[in-house]
């Protein structure tokens, strides 16, 4: 009678509400659920603490508002988190990005300046040279910082974190020498467009942050570049015997890299006006880090996310903000960030998860 009952169950099951409970299912343990959760949370938390937290307002055709000012904020962060996404996947690590953006502002800025000419009786402010050339010039010398890195950790073997902390130390050195331990002023205002500008009404860095998701997430998508970074994070020595010429991977991602950290710090350097070598970045590759691993890609290589980063280095910021916004200490701050990172890291651990499944497993 038993065996019946149990058959009129099942056959009485309704089979649309069982596709709905797989998607529920599907989307709770979908891998960008806990960062886009985290997000939420925070923003609710901004909501009910923070008054007009949601209010965008249109002023001279530009958009104002508290989400507008946290996404323009974390518009390095993002485009660091990227690099950096590329990196992990690898079993590599970065920590001389800080540097980076440190040598890439400054040259931006030593080569612009700005110099002051009169125009018809009008004065105005001059790029000591073009401006193109002065950009290239410094995302050139971060493309060579990158091809350090890439050099010490794939062609001489060295450990990704002692090769980048090489630079890590050298590069703001060197950035501090250039600029004589001083804060260098820009006038040239095109420049500050990179940071402080607007099109559409939307800051001007995000279309850069989005031109460089979109061109990488192509790049993952449509060529074999994804799935070989992958192969070389889960198991270096098989992918090598497998034919991916796994030094030249490693050496395009610190390349990468180094590209997005150049990138930031033109950013960062338009937005303030001027390159300071000694705060420009600094921590940043940390920030970088955290932003990677809350969105969800492995520390021990092979699995990554880019959106999952990009929501990462959001979750920062408004994190950031929040704590600002309230009047928390600002000290506050970073025991919250090395609190998380010690929780992300403990998620990761091989014997937590292991733990967790025989615990599970107990209770089935």
């Amino acid at each position: 009678m038993s065996a019946s009952m149990n058959s009129n169950l099942v056959s009485n099951r309704n089979p649309s509400s069982d596709a709905a409970v797989n998607r529920l299912r599907r989307a709770f343990f979908h891998p960008l659920s806990r960062p886009l959760g985290a997000l939420a949370v925070l923003l609710l938390i901004d909501f009910f603490m923070i008054p007009g937290f949601f209010r965008i307002e249109m002023k001279d055709g530009h958009l104002y508002g508290s989400v507008i000012d946290i996404v323009n904020r974390a518009a390095p962060l993002m485009l660091a988190a990227l690099g950096m996404t590329l990196v992990i996947a690898t079993r590599g690590i970065d920590i001389s990005v800080g540097a980076v953006v440190a040598i890439s502002g400054t040259i931006a800025a030593m080569l612009i300046g700005g110099t002051m000419v009169v125009n018809n009786g009008v004065p105005e402010y001059v790029s000591n040279i073009p401006m193109g050339w002065a950009l290239a010039a410094a995302l050139g010398v971060a493309l060579l910082c990158g091809a350090w890195n890439g050099l010490l950790v794939a062609t001489l073997g060295l450990q990704p974190i002692i090769a980048t902390l090489i630079l890590m130390v050298a590069g703001r050195g060197l950035a501090q020498l250039l600029t004589d331990g001083q804060i260098i002023t820009v006038y040239y205002k095109p420049f500050f467009y990179l940071g402080s500008g607007y099109l559409w009404g939307l800051p001007f860095s995000l279309f850069i942050v989005a031109g460089m998701f979109v061109v990488l997430a192509l790049l993952m998508r449509k060529t074999a570049l994804g799935l070989f970074i992958q192969s070389v994070g889960i198991n270096p020595v098989a992918s090598r015997l497998a034919g991916i010429r796994t030094a030249a991977l490693i050496f395009f991602v610190y390349i990468f890299c180094s590209l997005c950290a150049g990138l930031a710090g033109l950013m960062i350097s338009a937005n303030i006006k001027s390159a300071d070598a000694n705060n420009a970045g600094l921590l940043l590759e940390l920030d970088a880090i955290l932003a990677v691993t809350l969105g969800g890609t492995s520390l021990a290589g092979g699995k990554f996310s880019l959106v999952g980063s990009v929501i990462g280095a959001l979750i920062i910021q408004a994190l950031t903000y929040t704590i600002y916004s309230l009047g928390v200490p600002p000290e506050v701050n970073m025991v919250v960030k090395s609190v998380v990172v010690f929780l992300v890291c403990l998620s990761q651990s091989p014997e937590f998860r292991r733990l967790r499944l025989f615990k599970s497993g107990n209770q089935a």
